[in-house]
């Protein structure tokens, strides 16, 4: 996990995501760093746009919150048809 953080990082800061770059990082953290680890993570980043990735993470996350509010409105109807009922038998 602390290699795809190491690229995120990387990304953030505007620095190319390369085995160099991302080695050290690793290393600038005391830990000695897997190189297969490293050149798998490359590998799989190649083609990838990593902004847009986030961006698809971030609208994946907010969907869940928008279904929660749409359940909350539903449960404010049943009680105002409530209301209104009362007042018609009042």
């Amino acid at each position: 996990m602390e290699y795809v953080y190491g690229a995120l990082l990387l990304h953030k800061l505007g620095q190319p995501v390369t085995e160099a770059s991302l080695k050290k990082v690793i290393a600038a953290t005391g830990v000695e760093a897997d190189e297969t680890k490293i050149k798998t993570l490359i590998a799989s980043l190649q083609g990838v746009d990593i902004s847009a990735e986030i961006a698809n993470a971030g609208a994946i996350a907010a969907a869940p919150a928008a279904s929660v509010q749409t359940e909350e409105k539903k449960e404010e109807k049943p009680a105002e048809s409530a209301a209104g009922l009362a007042a018609l038998f009042g």
